[in-house]
């Protein structure tokens, strides 16, 4: 049997759980994804050899392992020495790079097309709920029409290449792709304008942080003009500070609805030139920030709080839209957290997070500390189960995210302290 067809009715199945999930797990997703962790966790011990070995050294097998608890997690650093997927070579279209400094190796997520369709189905899916949520009282159009389960579910199908979204990230050499063609168009938000503190894709095709922003650009119809970011000469990026003020001053006469994209340090950079210029912009209420990652030396480094208290400052951005994410490029899921539920992350029903004692290597109690361990559905050609090397408190199915472990290398998408 070909790969393709042993991974396709999996792969299918996920993509399906994605579209259909809420927002808050029932028993009926539990038992989904029970099921689906123990096939892909089947299907990625025959089909990767390097986790295999992982696996073999464990003693655990599909014939050993009897719930998904039991997966055995690969290290993140192991993405830098290990080829960690089950796709051939010749089929690893795509991959993502841990960003870092420059003397360090990077880690390595393979991905062809199918991969990448499940991968921009789960981060579009649950950027919706998380940063356009639906209300209780509401049950009709939000945020034009974002916000009803129905177009949730239509708007995540929009998210897969099959849909036309599919931007990707550097072809094996090839040029970066173009989109592909569908007959269903770009989804405009009516009044709402989206400006990303990155580079464009084009310019960092090995970002996974650029590729999910790319993927939502496209999904809201917005100009590639949103890119604010350039390459500076040492492989990191910068923003242009100039050109994104006269964008702000542009929202602000217009009134318009504002959603901003960055990293930490990005905002940070933006905060310091506003605050040179003695500068303040009024954006419109409701407009709202999605800020992740940490600093790594490019910019000053304060504390999540002080950073959120200089945007509300600075942009007139509610302490309650201010949106952090939490993700990494050997993962396709990502973690959301807010002021008003205590900045504590939550991955979506695909994904699983448990804070695990370094010690005893089990879960933790309720409020302690342990390193955070991710098990991804969405993960389907590479590995579900990825034990990172961030520190955080559990807090039922959420957690509080403390920073990196001291031992760890620093990642370009690192995080800050709390």
């Amino acid at each position: 049997m070909s790969l393709e067809s042993c991974f396709e009715q999996p792969s299918t199945r996920v993509r399906d759980f994605i579209i259909s999930s809420g927002t808050r797990p029932g028993a009926a997703d539990q038992r989904i994804f029970d099921s689906l962790a123990l096939e892909l966790f089947a299907l990625q011990f025959e089909h990767n050899l390097a986790y295999r070995k992982i696996c073999d050294a464990r003693r655990a097998s599909p014939q050993t392992i009897e719930h998904w608890t039991q997966i055995p997690p690969v290290l993140t650093a192991a993405f830098k020495e290990l080829e960690l997927s089950c796709l051939p070579v010749q089929e690893r279209t795509y991959s993502f790079h841990s960003s870092g400094t420059t003397q360090q190796r990077p880690s390595r997520h393979f991905h062809n097309a199918e991969s990448l369709a499940v991968y921009e189905a789960s981060l579009w899916a649950w950027f919706v709920a998380q940063v356009f949520p639906l209300r209780p009282s509401q049950t009709t159009n939000h945020c034009n029409g974002l916000a009803t389960a129905e177009g949730r579910a239509r708007l995540s199908q929009r998210a897969g290449p099959r849909y036309g979204m599919h931007s990707g990230a550097l072809r094996t050499g090839a040029p970066y792709p173009p989109p592909l063609k569908s007959d269903i168009g770009p989804l405009p938000i009516n009044g709402w304008q989206l400006a990303i503190l990155t580079p464009s894709p084009a310019h960092a095709p090995h970002s996974s942080l650029v590729h999910m922003f790319e993927t939502i650009r496209r999904a809201l119809g917005a100009n590639e003009s949103a890119f604010l970011a350039r390459f500076d000469g040492d492989g990191g990026w910068i923003l242009d500070l100039e050109c994104t003020t006269a964008a702000l001053k542009r929202f602000t006469e217009k009134k318009q609805l504002v959603l901003l994209l960055g990293t930490a340090f990005s905002f940070m950079h933006l905060l310091d030139y506003l605050a040179a210029q003695n500068l303040r912009f009024q954006l419109p209420p409701g407009s709202r920030v999605v800020e992740t990652g940490g600093y790594k030396g490019r910019s000053r480094a304060v504390p999540k709080s002080e950073l959120h208290a200089l945007i509300t400052s600075r942009l007139s951005i509610a302490p309650e839209q201010i949106i952090s994410e939490y993700g990494m490029s050997e993962l396709s899921s990502q973690a959301y957290a807010r002021a008003s539920h205590s900045s504590h992350f939550l991955f979506p029903p695909w994904a699983r997070a448990q804070i695990i004692s370094p010690e005893t290597g089990r879960e933790v109690g309720e409020g302690e500390i342990g390193l955070i361990r991710v098990f991804d559905l969405a993960n389907v050609y590479s590995v579900m189960a990825i034990q990172t090397e961030d520190l955080g408190i559990r807090s039922a199915a959420r957690f509080e995210l403390l920073g990196r472990c001291i031992q760890a290398e620093p990642r370009g998408c690192s995080l800050m302290a709390v």
